[in-house]
């Protein structure tokens, strides 16, 4: 697979997406997922422009940080265990999957001196195979981070249902996309909730549709998973 050529495609979709709901294309990040993929081939795709990479596990990303350029941006995507949050300190710009307010607290109280970027997930499918807030609880857990020290709620995640049936696709973003608008509208939270992570791979065309700014796209730049 022809890494710059997969990265010049998904760029082009997320260019014609965006110009179907008249958005500006370079509102959206693309994120490169790049759990179990090569430190070469992450290279390739540093190379061919892109400094945001998301990594699922915590012992990978450690062992690929040190390896990558130093200007890379590491996103820590996959589920944090608590016992893992000290190896976060200082590594990740941003922590995407905030399940619930209790690990938030957990990571407010190691941060220490620093202050770490975080998205809160949410749960838009009800699927008891996924993690996230409940909708309903999203307006309240968000109140909640807004006020502990050394966090700052940046915006909502979630993952698309697992379903071919595009109505619930499509559902599932524009509920997250509704949360994300109720609680920007709070002054406390400032202008710094500003990110609205959804889509993947599979999807991020209609999540970029319903208002997205942040794509996961892993398998159509660097091919399946081994």
């Amino acid at each position: 697979m022809d890494i710059q050529n997969q990265i010049h495609d998904i760029q082009k979709r997320i260019q014609d997406s965006a110009a179907r709901v008249g958005r500006n294309p370079s509102d959206i990040l693309l994120l490169a997922v790049s759990k179990t993929v090569s430190s070469d081939n992450i290279q390739k795709a540093y190379d061919a422009g892109l400094k945001d990479f998301g990594e699922n596990r915590m012992q990978e990303a450690l062992e690929k940080i040190p390896l990558l350029p130093w200007d890379v941006r590491w996103h820590m995507i996959g589920q944090l265990q608590t016992n893992k949050i000290n190896k976060t300190l200082g590594r990740f710009v941003l922590i995407h999957s905030i399940d619930s307010p209790e690990l938030a607290q957990a990571v407010s109280k190691r941060q220490g001196d620093l202050t770490q970027d975080v998205l809160l997930e949410v749960n838009t499918s009800g699927e008891p195979s996924k993690s996230g807030v409940d909708p309903a609880q999203t307006l309240l857990a968000a109140q909640t981070l807004s006020r502990l020290p050394h966090l700052k709620l940046k915006g909502l995640m979630t993952v698309g249902p697992l379903t071919e049936n595009i109505s619930k696709q499509r559902d599932a973003f524009k509920k997250l996309k509704e949360l994300f608008e109720q609680i920007g509208s709070k002054k406390s939270l400032g202008d710094s909730f500003s990110i609205l992570s959804m889509g993947m791979s599979g999807d991020f065309e209609m999540a970029i549709e319903e208002g997205s700014t942040l794509v996961r796209v892993g398998s159509a730049i660097f091919g399946a998973r081994a």
